[in-house]
């Protein structure tokens, strides 16, 4: 049966049409899930992990898997718990990547995966062909939760989370390098832009993963790097926005304990990797609380605390 159709219709715009005015920032929380990211020092509220499972029991080659060596299964997935109860003891909420089949190897890494920005996600599109398609079980995670899914990387465009990072509520770092390309990078940098976010771009050099290994945030004011790897232009950037910038003391730590790759509770708290004391001392005399975890397995996979916390939720700092 055809009905008529009349301007009286609230389908066609009548007297009982309902106008959706909020923004979306305005509806997370709401219609959305509670999520968003604008600063790396906030309290942290929310992450998104997946604890590793049987696609680690089945390494034969590091190499073949990204890996620097080939990890005790039983051992990393015990430290990845511990991490986990180092987050729930902090008042943080946890919730997991659940694949319906055996993931890529390095699922765990969720960091990588996507960036979060006030208003969603935006998702990455990994570098390498080994890591190619763990960005399909986070977008379903992500939609699960309903968190909104504001980009994906596409083209020939590049992107891995761990190569941004919030300055300050209108300002991100963006790295380019090995895993983050300039398309990619301006695919992200065009989305940021579209909310007046200021973003910086400044290239890696060889030999650094990742922005996150180089540099991390524990206040508003205060950054934390790697001398000899992070870019001059990304320290200037930080000064310019009034930052002290102090640098990890040992270079054999930052490398070989991944003492830089930690993450921050709060202002001046953080959870890092255990075994780093001349670096936790250097923390703990900047007056930075620190919770260690043993993360020796999680090493060998050429990742830390840092790469395994997706980021879903800080408080804002608007």
């Amino acid at each position: 049966m055809n009905l008529p159709e009349t301007p009286e219709d609230a389908a066609h715009g009548g007297s009982g049409w309902s106008p959706r005015t909020e923004s979306l920032l305005q509806e997370i929380g709401k219609i959305w899930e509670k999520c968003g990211v604008d600063s790396e020092w906030a309290p942290l509220k929310a992450v998104l992990m997946y604890r590793p499972g049987p696609e680690i029991e089945s390494i034969t080659d590091a190499d073949d898997a990204l890996m620097l060596d080939i990890p005790d299964a039983t051992g990393a997935k015990g430290q990845h718990d511990s991490l986990v109860e180092a987050y729930r003891d902090a008042g943080v909420k946890v919730l997991y990547v659940t694949p319906d089949d055996v993931p890529p190897p390095n699922l765990m890494f969720v960091a990588d995966l996507f960036f979060m920005t006030p208003e969603g996600a935006i998702l990455a599109r990994p570098a390498s062909t080994v890591r190619a398609g763990e960005e399909r079980f986070v977008a379903r995670r992500l939609a699960e939760l309903g968190i909104p899914i504001l980009r994906c990387v596409r083209g020939r465009g590049v992107f891995e989370g761990a190569d941004a990072s919030w300055v300050d509520s209108d300002t991100v770092i963006i790295g380019t390098g090995l895993r983050t390309n300039s398309e990619g990078a301006a695919q992200v940098t065009s989305l940021l832009q579209e909310m007046d976010v200021e973003v910086a771009r400044v290239s890696l050099p060889q030999g650094a993963m990742h922005l996150m290994g180089t540099l991390r945030f524990v206040d508003r004011d205060l950054a934390i790097s790697w001398r000899t790897r992070t870019p001059q232009a990304a320290v200037e950037a930080l000064q310019s926005h009034g930052f002290t910038v102090s640098f990890v003391p040992d270079e054999d730590e930052a490398i070989h304990g991944l003492a830089l790759n930690f993450v921050t509770l709060g202002p001046k708290r953080i959870v890092m990797p255990a075994g780093n004391p001349r670096t936790q001392s250097y923390y703990e005399d900047m007056g930075i609380r620190c919770k260690t975890v043993e993360m020796n397995e999680i090493h060998k996979a050429a990742g830390g605390i840092g790469c395994l916390t997706g980021i879903l939720n800080r408080e804002s700092t608007t």
